[in-house]
């Protein structure tokens, strides 16, 4: 893996593959970039394709004065290392972060994200805050391996997968990143999606959720889409939070075909 230095002196690692237009990938809560190895093999035969290993995870460092400003940092950072033109695209809480970054300036005129995880509405408000509130209490107390259990809990993971996932060497590994599951936390605010924030988004934007997701999921993502002055939405039939990458990538391939042309013209 590659490295470079976000703006407070943390090192980012990330990986290169691929040719073509650069296109870099931001992972979602309790991932590293080697977990996500298949959707940038699909789409390294069309773009050069940056996956890192966002703050705390990984090979990337992580000083423990996270903030969402840090970790936009960060992802500006490995956009910088892509080249120019690069696009954007998030899974997850890590569209959500690419939605704060490029808010707050990034300079990226595609942008996609697959269900960032907002909960608007009264009842998904109070379900953010209670889960906040416990995730912390967790984490103060050293207990690692609840807040994991949290985390699989509210994606829909069942106790009992949970309990055999614990028996397996998987979960060490989790339990390491366990403390950046405040970071993703923070990311998503109150569960709102931030209207007026968003409103800065002057990239075209593509969210996409699965047709078989949670149908508070899916309104969230028709709320996001809605939200951003050049946003557009899109429903991946038979897919859910975990969707497939053979369907996902195609879908990522003509959202930023474009830029695949202006690249192999300038070639």
């Amino acid at each position: 893996m590659d490295r470079i230095l976000s703006a407070d002196g943390t090192p980012i690692a990330y990986r290169r593959q691929g040719d073509g237009p650069p296109l870099v990938l931001v992972g979602g809560a309790l991932s590293a970039s080697a977990a996500d190895a298949p959707l940038p093999a699909l789409l390294a035969p069309r773009f050069t394709v940056l996956t890192y290993d966002r703050r705390g995870r990984g090979a990337s460092g992580d000083p423990g004065r996270c903030s969402v400003a840090r970790e936009a940092e960060d992802l500006a950072a490995v956009v910088g290392a892509a080249g120019a033109g690069a696009s954007v695209f998030g899974m997850s809480s890590g569209g959500a972060l690419a939605l704060e970054a490029v808010a707050a300036g990034l300079p990226v005129e595609l942008l996609a994200v697959y269900e960032p995880p907002y909960t608007p509405g009264a009842s998904g408000l109070l379900f953010k805050a209670r889960c906040t509130a416990r995730l912390h209490r967790l984490l103060a107390a050293g207990d690692r391996g609840g807040a994991v259990e949290l985390f699989l809990s509210m994606t829909g993971v069942a106790e009992e997968t949970a309990a055999r996932m614990r028996r397996t060497p998987l979960w060490a590994e989790l339990e390491a990143m366990a403390h950046t599951l405040a970071y993703d936390d923070a990311l998503l605010g109150d569960g709102s999606v931030p209207v007026e924030r968003f409103a800065a988004v002057a990239a075209r934007t593509l969210v996409i959720c699965g047709g078989f997701s949670s149908p508070p999921a899916r309104a969230a993502t028709r709320t996001l889409a809605e939200a951003l002055p050049r946003g557009r939405h899109r429903t991946l039939t038979g897919q859910m939070r975990e969707v497939a990458p053979q369907v996902l990538a195609p879908v990522l391939a003509e959202f930023f075909a474009k830029d695949v042309y202006a690249y192999r013209q300038a070639s």
